[in-house]
């Protein structure tokens, strides 16, 4: 089965993204596979509002572990599953907790596997940022190295705030040539197209 894997900083958005992915596509009950670093797996079946109330923070590295689950998409008159897996927010430098540095790894072994990339990045943050540290070298190295696969885009999230519009013109700059979708993964928006880059590409 097809993999599709969502990577990014640390609070750009990719768990919020992925649960409500899910209930776009009409999944109302979310069977989570957790699969920790040390190979331990748990599986936890959650509704929507209890999957963000769990799994989202505005605190950094909420997630530690691979987090995935089976969703269907449809693609002319044939459906087709593939797995959604979210991820550990990456970071600039080595992070103190060894638990964090364990999780970061796994999620960059992950990528070989995957079909597609969802790379994100929060464009709200770049537009506030006239430096654009919110890019980072991080985003610039899974551009390098993600791109190689032809299912690879870049989901510019938060554009429901302010300063997002130009921040999408700054990620535009940043890595011209590539595909970037606007979404905002809290209001739903681009969804569609993010639904149509899947399908094609897993």
């Amino acid at each position: 089965m097809s993999q599709c894997i969502i990577l990014g900083k640390a609070n750009v958005g990719k768990t919020l993204f992925a649960i409500n992915f899910a209930d776009y596509l009409g999944i109302n009950d979310l069977e989570i596979v957790s699969t920790y670093p040390e190979g331990r797996a748990h599986v936890q079946i959650y509704r929507k509002d209890e999957a963000i109330d769990s799994l989202t923070s505005i605190s950094p590295h909420q997630t530690r572990c691979l987090q995935a689950f089976t969703i269907r998409l449809r693609k002319g008159k044939s459906e087709k599953q593939l797995i959604l897996l979210d991820s550990t927010g990456l970071i600039e430098g080595i992070h103190a907790n060894p638990q964090v540095r364990a999780a970061m790894a796994q999620t960059l072994a992950a990528i070989r596997d995957a079909q597609v990339v969802l790379h994100m990045i929060d464009a709200s943050s770049v537009g506030i940022d006239g430096s654009d540290g919110a890019i980072g070298e991080v985003d610039r190295q899974l551009c390098q190295y993600a791109r190689l696969k032809r299912g690879y885009v870049i989901l510019a999230n938060k554009m429901d705030l302010h300063g997002a519009a130009l921040g999408l013109e700054r990620i535009k700059a940043t890595f011209q040539g590539q595909t970037i979708i606007p979404i905002s993964a809290l209001k739903k928006q681009g969804f569609a197209e993010v639904r149509r880059f899947v399908a094609i590409h897993a």
